[in-house]
């Protein structure tokens, strides 16, 4: 039997993790340094090899496989509205543990860790704020939340874990109060890095059943077929919706739509659906002639946020997800909108770290359902392209685009 020096490395490293985490690779030390795609300015990312910081006993060290490119990294790309700069971004991401420090024994579920796994990091948390203290299950509203590749690691010195983002080779996860990470070595690379951002959509869904209106013969429409509303469209097919209506101002995404479950889309570049009276009337004919039981806003555009009132029955609900940044306002009339509606209405903002498990668990059953999801990345990078990856993901040249780590 042949056996390469690979497979060996990597059956020490399972041998060395179940005796309580290695301290290196068997191949050789632990690197030093680590390139990064390093955000310098507006739209300029650059290629800098870094020192990686000392691992201390609580900190877990990753070689990166791959991220998912986020409309929040690009909206910090563009002009770092968040005045992030220098930030190596890349919160989507996954990759294999190469260091555990001697406590680190489990991830955040209770499920053991050790070098060699595949693992995903989630939300931080303080534990001080009101928020922490008082609705712990909801760390996502955490005044003071960290993300990794977003919002740097300030703890420990004055410089901080500057190597906490998933747009690099390797990452640092500092260990410490609030920090979680998950292992997920039952999912595919292309699962792992879509997991974060269907998240999003399974938090949405948790959001939106509390109303009571979501069930297996409600009528659902999203707005938006960005990898947002696709991936939103998947979780809702998996969830029992039959029924769902997509709207979107984009055919070929559209088609999309209809791949990962929509039975009806909406184009307002249609000649009979380019006013809203148009499309509302079409909703109304595949809802009962009252409109759709329930709508998930899952665009950036103040417009369409005003527009999906109108697609609501009365007494329906609706799950704004789409504004995690400041794109602006929008008017409505309340009284038709929702007050002579009575609608029900939620925000979703984010997850939280409990979320990840369920997210799990949805990505085997889209797998059984054969829900193509997988499909949805349609464009990878290496780490000196990621200008070009962002100038595609503006561009909407594909749909989810990644990071792919090709060393």
């Amino acid at each position: 039997m042949n056996i390469s020096a690979s497979q060996i490395e990597s059956i020490v490293r399972s041998v060395l993790g179940q005796m309580g985490g290695a301290a290196a690779p068997v191949a050789g030390p632990l690197p030093k340094t680590a390139r990064v795609a390093m955000l310098t300015g507006p739209k300029k990312i650059e290629v800098q090899e870094i020192p990686i910081p000392a691992l201390g006993d609580d900190d877990i060290l990753v070689k990166v496989e791959g991220a998912g490119i986020c409309g929040t990294d690009v909206h910090e790309w563009k002009g770092d509205p968040f005045g992030l700069i220098p930030v190596i971004l890349g919160h989507e991401g996954t990759g294999e543990v190469v260091y555990t420090g001697k406590n680190v024994k489990c991830d955040t579920a209770g499920k053991p860790l050790k070098v060699g796994d595949k693992i995903v990091t989630s939300v931080l948390s303080c534990g001080e704020c009101y928020a922490c203290r008082m609705v712990p299950g909801r760390t996502n509203l955490c005044d003071n939340q960290g993300v990794f590749g977003l919002i740097g690691d300030k703890r420990g010195t004055a410089e901080g874990n500057r190597v906490n983002g998933w747009f690099a080779d390797y990452m640092v996860i500092k260990g410490g109060y609030g920090v979680t990470y998950f292992q997920v070595n039952e999912l595919n690379l292309k699962q792992r890095m879509i997991l974060e951002l269907a998240c999003v959509c399974v938090h949405a869904l948790e959001r939106s059943q509390k109303t009571g209106l979501l069930n297996f013969g409600s009528k659902v429409l999203v707005q938006g077929c960005g990898p947002v509303g696709l991936v939103m469209i998947t979780v809702l097919r998996a969830a029992g919706i039959n029924h769902i209506v997509a709207v979107d101002g984009n055919e070929d995404r559209l088609k999309v739509a209809e791949r990962m479950g929509a039975k009806t889309t909406v184009c307002f570049r249609r000649p009979d659906e380019d006013t809203l009276d148009k499309r509302v009337a079409k909703v109304k004919a595949v809802a009962n002639n009252v409109g759709v039981d329930f709508a998930f806003q899952c665009t950036g555009a103040p417009v369409a946020a005003a527009d999906i009132y109108s697609y609501i029955r009365r007494g329906g609900g609706l799950c704004e997800m789409g504004f995690f940044v400041n794109n602006g306002e929008y008017q409505i009339n309340p009284h038709f909108a929702m007050c002579n509606k009575e609608i029900d209405i939620v925000g979703s903002w984010d997850y939280s770290a409990e979320d990840y498990p369920k997210t799990v668990a949805f990505l085997k059953q889209a797998a059984e359902m054969n829900i193509p999801i997988e499909e949805l990345i349609t464009h990878t990078f290496p780490l000196d392209k990621m200008n070009e990856a962002m100038e595609t993901n503006v561009a909407q040249a594909g749909i989810k685009i990644c990071y792919m780590n090709d060393n």
